[in-house]
């Protein structure tokens, strides 16, 4: 692989998903050059790409690491707790492993709503939940998806996790997967509605949850 091909995986890594401008300004090329190596990148499947729309004009495209692209890069983390996850469900049996799931997430849950406490709307909270994915690794992002169906229905947030720094461990045990979406219905409240639409690990490019006020 070419210097320039690392520098380009590098600085996605480091700095999350970035337009192609951004990204030849980093490495000090032309955009037209950035442009060439990132499509060669995505031919052989280490970057997705998707338009993002800026205002007026074109959409611009956003460059973004994929599973693959992201194996790439040395960690041991991932190893470590699959093996951990395997001991512990023969050791101390499945039930267990699934208390040990269910502490986690009531540790998370009150350091989340501690950060989202004062909030005033659903949104806020939403927007403050994914600062707190984003500080945890899942590159969380929000996008508004407009209006719901029906008569009073209210604005339709899409909670958006580009990546999963669990996803060995996830893989092992969908416990935590589980407990992802418990965690986020605890923590933004009765009065929200949240829903999975996209799942990693069933195949798709990433976890997505879909939010809305409870009418």
């Amino acid at each position: 692989m070419s210097k320039l091909a690392e520098q380009l995986l590098y600085q996605l890594k480091s700095r999350g998903p970035q337009a192609a401008a951004t990204l030849a300004a980093a490495c000090a090329i032309t955009p037209m050059g950035a442009h060439k190596q990132l499509q060669a990148l995505l031919q052989q499947g280490l970057l997705t790409a998707e338009d993002e729309v800026r205002g007026a004009g074109r959409p611009t495209r956003i460059w973004s690491l994929s599973a693959a692209g992201h194996a790439r890069f040395p960690d041991r983390h991932g190893d470590l707790a699959v093996q951990l996850i395997r001991q512990a469900a023969q050791v101390l049996g499945p039930q267990a492993l699934e208390q040990l799931i269910e502490a986690r997430e009531r540790e998370t849950l009150a350091l989340y709503q501690a950060r989202l406490l004062g909030k005033p709307s659903l949104a806020a909270k939403v927007r403050a939940l994914a600062a707190l994915r984003a500080e945890e690794g899942y590159m969380a992002r929000v996008e508004v998806q407009g209006q719901g169906q029906g008569r009073g229905a209210s604005q339709v947030l899409l909670l958006i996790e580009d990546h999963c720094p669990i996803c060995a461990a996830a893989t092992q045990c969908q416990g935590f997967c589980r407990s992802e979406l418990a965690l986020f219905q605890a923590c933004l409240g009765e009065g929200a509605q949240v829903a999975r639409v996209e799942h990693q690990l069933s195949g798709g490019r990433r976890c997505a949850y879909e939010i809305q006020a409870r009418v």
